[in-house]
């Protein structure tokens, strides 16, 4: 099987692959500054989803030198909306070194994998895609194929060993990087999560899961832990003269490092805030104000827990800059989702 599952795979993707704007024509290498970006967004993110704000970002930074000299706060603006902003962060830090050594990326993936935010997954995917490079380059697409074809029915995410070997063994030395991108348009076409069309397979023949009638149940996961919930009372205290609000920086490190954010209370596991919890963590010197609190809630999952939220609301003629960032609501920020969602339960008051 492992001689005949490229050159079947790649005669496909030769007539079939999806036309994506940070890909090269078949045989031809790709820019490594598009292939990079395109899998820094496209990590947690659809295809469908990354595709304007990829436009975006080449009509903004055409290229890693000009991305390079943006101001962070300017990436992490034209980043709202995508999550992960650590993604973003390393992304200009990454932008920075490339440019430090003349605006080319390294070529190994040993040496890609020193860069901030690429890992091994993304280390592979660059060398094979932009350098032509023999690399086993093994995504969720890839994962689900692979398992599959060996019909390897351990549960993830205790396979992934199994997987990455089996992957390693049909990975061809010619066309790395068109083989690599043929197997994730597979994975996404044809070889579905669900209801896989195995009649239009190039490579059912080769399949050992649909010779066994179960490749539907392939992968198999262990089951997921359910989610925590944390709460938080958000406080959105507005200057009654500028409409500006008050807002504060989240630290560099942890989720969502250096991200604007409402004051609010401690995101606390398992128990919602009583009323009378909440003065105590107001903003020092605002408990005096005629704090009311917004209708409804403000819901966002995060990878790891479930988060809901409340809004205090209040107002004040004094400068805003006495306790933290003054903010125009309107303007147009980088503010993370789970913020804005925060922020518009006080359009309800």
């Amino acid at each position: 099987m492992e001689e005949a599952v490229a050159p079947a795979l790649l005669s496909w993707y030769d007539r079939h692959r999806r036309d994506l704007p940070w890909r090269a024509a078949p045989g031809i290498v790709a820019d490594p500054y598009r292939v990079w970006l395109s899998e820094v967004m496209l990590q947690q993110t659809t295809v469908p989803a990354v595709i304007p704000y990829f436009h975006k970002f080449l009509a903004k930074w055409p290229t890693v030198l000009a991305l390079a000299a943006a101001p962070l706060d300017d990436v992490l603006s034209a980043w709202a909306g995508l999550g992960y902003y650590a993604r973003a962060r390393n992304l200009h830090k990454c932008a920075a070194l490339v440019a430090a050594s003349g605006g080319r990326f390294p070529q190994t993936e040993a040496e890609l994998k020193a860069l901030p935010g690429i890992g091994d997954y993304m280390a592979a995917a660059i060398a094979a895609i932009a350098f032509n490079r023999p690399a086993n380059v093994v995504d969720g697409n890839v994962e689900r194929v692979v398992a599959r074809l060996f019909a390897i029915e351990a549960p993830l995410p205790g396979a992934r060993t199994e997987i990455r070997a089996a992957a390693a063994s049909l990975a061809p030395q010619d066309r790395p990087g068109d083989y690599a991108q043929a197997l994730m348009d597979l994975g996404s076409m044809v070889c579905t999560p669900r209801s896989p069309q195995c009649l239009l397979c190039p490579l059912q023949v080769h399949c050992r899961a649909a010779t066994l009638g179960i490749a539907e149940t392939l992968p198999r996961k262990d089951k997921a832990k359910e989610k925590p919930t944390r709460h938080a009372v958000a406080f959105w205290l507005q200057d009654r003269r500028s409409g500006r609000i008050l807002m504060r920086r989240r630290p560099e490190k942890g989720l969502l490092g250096g991200m604007l954010e409402l004051p609010s209370t401690p995101w606390r596991p398992g128990k919602s805030w009583a009323d009378d919890e909440v003065p105590q963590h107001l903003p020092p010197g605002t408990e005096r104000l005629n704090w009311r609190k917004a209708e409804g809630e403000a819901r966002h999952t995060f990878t790891h827990f479930n988060l809901i939220a409340h809004l205090w609301m209040a107002e004040t003629d004094r400068d805003l800059s006495v306790w933290g960032i003054p903010h125009d609501p309107e303007a147009d920020a980088a503010i993370p989702t789970a913020v804005a969602r925060m922020m518009a339960l006080a359009k309800r008051f």
